[in-house]
């Protein structure tokens, strides 16, 4: 199958997946956390797919790659507060945590094979 678009991509695709799971959970936790906790973990679920979105539009594989990786930044970041929230407030991420995983699996084997030269 041909990739004519980011929407394509299974990675994208799994990452607006994740994206769901994180409003879903992240509206369980209290008013408090409006500001915190909330807002900084959908933040970072949205920059997930944004990045990979921008990255396969710009063009080259040096650009591609390179928001390849602050996807995966954003994902290191969604995977500290998912810890976090797990500690502080009980809540069950396992979903989130799942999804997150096999996104991060992705995008590291995506960067390792794109950084290879062609042949």
């Amino acid at each position: 199958m041909k990739i004519e678009s980011f929407k394509d991509l299974t990675v994208w695709q799994r990452s607006i997946e994740l994206v769901k799971e994180v409003y879903q959970e992240t509206a369980n936790l209290p008013q408090s956390e409006i500001y915190g906790l909330t807002s900084q973990m959908r933040r970072c679920a949205v920059s997930i797919p944004s990045n990979i979105a921008e990255g396969k539009k710009r063009g080259t594989r040096k650009d591609y790659v390179h928001f390849l990786r602050i996807a995966n930044g954003s994902a290191a970041e969604l995977e500290t507060q998912s810890i976090i929230t797990k500690e502080i407030y009980k809540l069950n991420t396992s979903e989130i945590d799942s999804k997150l995983e096999e996104v991060q699996k992705m995008l590291s084997v995506m960067i390792k094979k794109l950084e290879q030269p062609k042949s």
